[in-house]
């Protein structure tokens, strides 16, 4: 029960700590009476007096000056480790437990060996034994914040994860970190030039003994629907109707994971990957020159869905920095009210039964 009065005088001396004491012991009996009175007008009674007693010794006034010492900080009460018997639920392992959208700058190297400081935000967890309460969250961000000032890499990221291992004292953690990566792309003819923003995630999963790393990105670009490309021209041939193909904006998201053999890969190298696979990446700067370049590329390009996972799929192969990958892709339809969607994974790392029903709701880029 909280109990809230606006008159509540400071306690000034050793007599004052005494007398709070006595009042709080009061409080508790009658606080016990409460379970044992069935009467509502005893039960206001009981009420209005704890009210009257709590009114009194205790501070209002934010103490700006108090600075705690190392016997007040033992003192303090630490309820996420405490013992089993404060379980709540289940007594079940938990495989994931931390924080999310922890966000700070953080400076990543580029291919070109510069460095570029991006908005970050961290995902942190660690497993749960079943016979612990909880984990203290504030210690990942701590550990976390150990090496926030080295240009981040897979290597840094599983130093974190030792770090707030050890300092958690958990068998299992994870670190996903989020940004978007600008990279300068030329137009197709004009060789204008301007960023390309790509949504990126690092992930580092430390399971059972087994460090994984993983990249995932978000790739965008038109696919021309190989169908409607062929309808389109078979009535400029048998009709002479102008007809154009439906054509839309896509996405895949690429996830890899990293061969532990090779030290780096870069994200200038993931993009280049996709570029390579599906040449119709989304533009920047664009003058009429370039929209016609595009229109062109896209005709030398239709896909299906179909065609785009498994084209990704072939380069990915190819790399031998890149063991177990997964392609979402979705064509986010101008003909039709619904998107055509496609799911390929190589490799256990991603096997799934099941997928989040928001997955491919997640993959809409608005610009």
């Amino acid at each position: 029960m909280t109990v809230h009065s606006p008159k509540i005088e400071p306690v000034r001396s050793t007599e004052g700590i005494k007398d709070s004491l006595n009042v709080l012991k009061k409080i508790q009996k009658l606080s016990s009476k409460l379970d044992q009175s069935n009467s509502e007008s005893n039960l206001s009674d009981i009420l209005s007096e704890i009210q009257t007693l709590s009114s009194k010794n205790l501070k209002t006034t934010y103490p700006s000056n108090f600075t705690p010492n190392e016997d007040y900080l033992k003192t303090m009460p630490d309820i996420q480790n405490g013992s089993a018997s404060l379980i709540r639920g289940s007594k079940q392992r938990i495989q994931h437990v931390g924080i999310s959208n922890f966000r700070l700058p953080v400076s990543f190297k580029t291919k070109n060996l510069s460095s570029i400081s991006l908005e970050t935000s961290v995902t942190g967890s660690v497993s749960l034994e079943a016979n612990k309460k909880g984990v203290n969250m504030s210690r990942i961000m701590r550990s976390f914040y150990k090496t926030s000032e080295e240009k981040f890499s897979f290597d840094v990221i599983t130093k974190a994860i030792s770090l707030y291992k050890k300092d958690l004292d958990s068998f299992d953690a994870r670190i996903q970190m989020k940004f978007s990566f600008p990279i300068k792309i030329t137009s197709l003819r004009s060789k204008l030039e301007g960023y390309q923003y790509y949504d990126i995630a690092l992930e580092v999963v430390d399971f059972e003994g087994i460090t994984k790393r993983i990249i995932h990105l978000d790739y965008v670009y038109s696919s021309t629907c190989p169908c409607s490309l062929e309808l389109a021209e078979h009535a400029r041939a048998t009709r002479n109707q102008l007809a154009t193909p439906h054509s839309q904006r896509s996405v895949a998201r690429i996830s890899a994971e990293i061969n532990p053999n090779f030290s780096t890969f870069w994200f200038e190298d993931m993009v280049e990957l996709c570029r390579e696979a599906v040449p119709t990446e989304t533009q920047v700067m664009v003058k009429r020159e370039d929209e016609q370049a595009f229109a062109e590329l896209n005709g030398s390009n239709p896909i299906f869905v179909e065609d785009a996972v498994r084209s990704f799929a072939q380069k990915l192969s190819e790399e031998p920095r890149i063991n177990d990958y997964r392609i979402i892709a979705s064509h986010q339809e101008s003909l039709h009210s619904h998107d055509a969607i496609s799911v390929l994974t190589e490799g256990k790392t991603f096997k799934q039964d099941s997928l989040d029903p928001t997955t491919f709701k997640s993959l809409f880029h608005i610009g």
